[in-house]
């Protein structure tokens, strides 16, 4: 026999039960809330919400494409036409014309509405060629001017428009990303599909690349490099990469050779340090120049010779920095500011490079057994 209390009690429950099960239906018939969703989230509540983040990413791109497709540009360019001789088993030697036809090449974004637009030096080396710039809308531009930053594989082109009648691309912060950040490459891609997208996340940061071709004549040592998976093709060099608010975050200069989507970018914030410097002087200052012709002594000959490693000094240019300092013919320069000078570390070569005109040195220098100290000022050398 139940005790009143706890009967009492068990109804009591019953009813809170029946009132929250009852009160919950005609809660969720009535205004549509499902409180207890937040814990138990139905299976077509996850279907939706995997939809909806699907729209989002696409709306997102779509959003981004829209705004920013007006500032990118396709880079073309005119070789001088020449007659070649070539032999066919057929015919015997034939005379061909080649160049004096505009091919698509390469990518650019504006940067100013004056028409200041920003490429890759490689895509415009070819000094004696002639450019132009297709915007969006088909129309073409011809370049007035190419300023190459020796120090980096960044170029300005500058074209005639009316005021206004570009739209500059915004550049972003490429001091914060992280892997994983969506990204998002217009381009030309492979010098024939124009404003080509492709989609994909930041997947390295700060990696060392040589961009360029040797047998072109053109590799450069590119340093604190983004990577992406976004697809980078031959065609999309000098085009912008982008957050996913549309800002630039790299310039897109290089592909892995033998690799799936394996692209990389130079960080905006070069670009931006560059531009500052070009806009202050309607130009780019020279590449640093000390002024010798040297051989790295390795590990090695070291041993062998007994000597120390670094630069050996075969001649001093005659008023250079590196003889206004005193730095003589067989001179082996062994530190340079306080780092020692190894082959492995790109040479002297590579630690002039990431200095700038105007930059005072140390340098320790091993002379007949001795060691010297001397300062030098490093000029601006020839681009």
């Amino acid at each position: 026999q139940l005790n009143p209390k706890r009967l009492l009690i068990i109804l009591a429950l019953g009813l809170i039960v029946l009132v929250s099960v009852t009160g919950g239906a005609l809660a969720d018939r009535l205004f549509g809330i499902r409180p207890l969703d937040q814990l138990f989230p139905r299976t077509d509540d996850l279907e939706k919400v995997e939809t909806n983040k699907i729209l989002h990413e696409e709306n997102l791109v779509i959003d981004v494409v829209d705004r920013v497709s007006p500032s990118v540009v396709t880079v073309s360019i005119q070789k001088p036409s020449r007659r070649v001789l070539e032999f066919s088993p057929f015919g015997g030697f034939q005379q061909r014309i080649q160049g004096g036809k505009p091919q698509d090449i390469g990518t650019g974004f504006i940067v100013s509405a004056e028409g200041l637009i920003v490429t890759n030096k490689h895509v415009v080396s070819d000094t004696a060629a002639s450019y132009k710039v297709i915007t969006k809308d088909n129309k073409e531009y011809d370049v007035r001017q190419i300023s190459r930053d020796p120090s980096n594989d960044i170029a300005v082109l500058k074209i005639d428009v009316p005021i206004g009648g570009l739209t500059p691309a915004e550049l972003g912060d490429s001091s914060n990303l992280k892997v994983g950040q969506f990204a998002i490459a217009i381009g030309t891609a492979l010098g024939e599909f124009r404003n080509t997208v492709t989609t994909g996340v930041i997947s390295g940061l700060g990696r060392g690349i040589q961009a360029g071709n040797a047998y072109e004549g053109y590799v450069e040592q590119l340093d604190n490099i983004i990577q992406t998976d976004a697809a980078i093709n031959p065609g999309n060099s000098g085009g912008p990469l982008l957050n996913s608010s549309g800002q630039v975050i790299g310039v897109n200069v290089a592909v892995a050779q033998g690799a799936q989507n394996i692209g990389f970018s130079i960080p905006v914030n070069v670009v931006k340090n560059s531009l500052a410097q070009f806009k202050t002087e309607g130009r780019f200052p020279g590449k640093p120049f000390l002024g010798v012709q040297y051989q790295m002594i390795d590990q090695q000959t070291s041993i062998i010779s007994q000597v120390p490693q670094g630069a050996y000094i075969v001649d001093v240019v005659a008023a250079s920095p590196a003889e206004k300092a005193g730095i003589k013919s067989d001179d082996i320069i062994v530190k340079f500011d306080s780092r020692e000078l190894k082959n492995e570390d790109d040479g002297l070569a590579g630690l002039i490079s990431k200095k700038k005109v105007g930059d005072s040195v140390s340098l320790e220098i091993w002379r007949d057994g001795k060691t010297v100290n001397l300062q030098v000022t490093l000029t601006e050398g020839s681009q």
